[in-house]
């Protein structure tokens, strides 16, 4: 579900914009940035922030 709504957003973005998202768990870590670069997308980071993580990923 977390890849879902990323993916939402991401197609209402225009090409090059970035967009940040904040992970809790493991699963959706694995799970959205592999996702998003399938889609194409370029993971920028991913950031440990305690008991989440922040990714930031640019629109292809």
């Amino acid at each position: 579900m977390t890849f879902v709504r990323t993916k939402l957003r991401l197609e209402r973005m225009r090409s090059g914009q970035v967009l940040t998202v904040r992970l809790r768990g493991e699963e959706p870590l694995r799970n959205v940035p592999r996702a998003a670069r399938d889609e194409g997308h370029i993971i920028l980071g991913i950031v440990d922030d305690g008991d989440d993580h922040i990714v930031t990923i640019r629109r292809a």
